[in-house]
């Protein structure tokens, strides 16, 4: 493969470093909240300033890790500090629609973790609000803006694979042992937590399908933790085909593809996480975009940039991720679960 010489100039996203500076509050100690006060600050020129958590001595040895200035025992407490611009959340699922609108009303813009809510309803609730008080809000699907997928989008809109016929997408990872995703009561599952990720990828690609069917298996405590979903379409999509599979009892390849009639793309592992893709055409020479050993690492660098950026431009979504792209992703994983019979308590 002569990856250098056949490569063509593709978009990058901009210079995370290069976007104004935000404070941000972060509303939840858990894992994925420390991948945020990690990466964010080290790769851009974002400003971890709060953390709140329920426990004010877990808020505090969080603080202490990253090096946090402010520490809040509650999320009252966070929202309302005056050193806040923009709120991430990033507590269970079930507690999202709530803690996004308690940031809201607080007059913080807000970065919400991916699933954005337990169902579109409440994703058009938040949104709603944001829009009433002018603030920004954006789901955390921090992949949309990884570098791979923003020049993978570009190639499959220049129509050099030709007609779009196949798109597979998939995301598995041993989880079965957290709690979090065995409680229905917290919104559990695979679908929320690692099904969003194909398919969000195969929308970002497609748009809103034409049919949804799905088939799975539940847990004896009724959530998802192996489903395969079929994705079908209308007008220039209507030969397309699309699969997303996710499973949360072993840890698959995570691969995607994207099939045309004149080549395809391969992401070279996992689709979700800072990578490269194979593009093979038909008629030609194979090539891989970027070159190894360019990838970048982190990845939540890029999606708080982008925050910032609409942020001081006064936007209120984003282009990448916007809202009716997140309705669209919660509307499908509302069908698949209705298919698969799994309903959440209090929705």
């Amino acid at each position: 493969m002569s990856a250098q010489a056949t490569t063509p100039t593709l978009p990058v996203p901009p210079d995370p470093h290069d976007a104004p500076p935000l404070r941000w509050g972060i509303l939840g100690a858990g894992g994925i909240a420390n991948r945020f006060a990690r990466e964010v600050p080290e790769r851009s020129a974002q400003q971890v300033v709060a953390v709140g958590s329920r426990s004010l001595d877990r808020a505090a040895a969080f603080a202490a890790t990253h090096g946090i200035g402010s520490v809040h025992g509650g999320y009252a407490e966070l929202v309302a500090d005056p050193q806040v611009d923009a709120v991430y959340v990033a507590t269970p699922h079930s507690l999202h629609h709530e803690h996004a609108l308690l940031a809201l009303e607080a007059g913080k813009h807000v970065l919400v973790e991916k699933a954005f809510t337990r169902n579109a309803a409440e994703a058009r609730e938040v949104l709603a609000a944001a829009e009433a008080r002018g603030l920004f809000a954006m789901e955390a699907m921090w992949s949309r803006f990884l570098p791979h997928l923003v020049a993978l989008r570009a190639v499959v809109a220049s129509g050099s694979l030709g007609e779009i016929l196949s798109v597979h997408a998939d995301h598995g990872q041993r989880l079965d042992k957290v709690e979090r995703l065995l409680a229905p009561e917290l919104a559990g599952g695979a679908l929320l937590d690692l099904g969003v990720y194909p398919v969000s990828f195969v929308h970002s690609l497609l748009g809103a399908p034409a049919g949804v069917h799905a088939a799975g298996v539940l847990t004896d405590r009724g959530v998802d933790a192996h489903e395969a979903i079929t994705l079908t379409y209308t007008g220039e999509h209507e030969r397309v085909v699309a699969v997303c599979t996710a499973n949360m009892w072993a840890r698959s390849a995570s691969s995607a593809s994207v099939v045309g009639t004149a080549g395809r793309i391969d992401v070279a592992g996992a689709f979700f996480v800072p990578n490269s893709f194979v593009v093979t055409p038909y008629d030609g020479e194979r090539w891989m975009w970027p070159r190894p050993g360019d990838v970048d690492g982190g990845g939540f660098q890029h999606q708080a940039a982008e925050v910032a950026r609409c942020v001081a431009a006064g936007e209120l979504q984003s282009e990448t991720m916007p809202w009716q792209a997140t309705i669209e992703v919660m509307e499908t994983m509302d069908e698949v679960r209705r298919q698969l019979g799994v309903a959440y308590p209090g929705e």
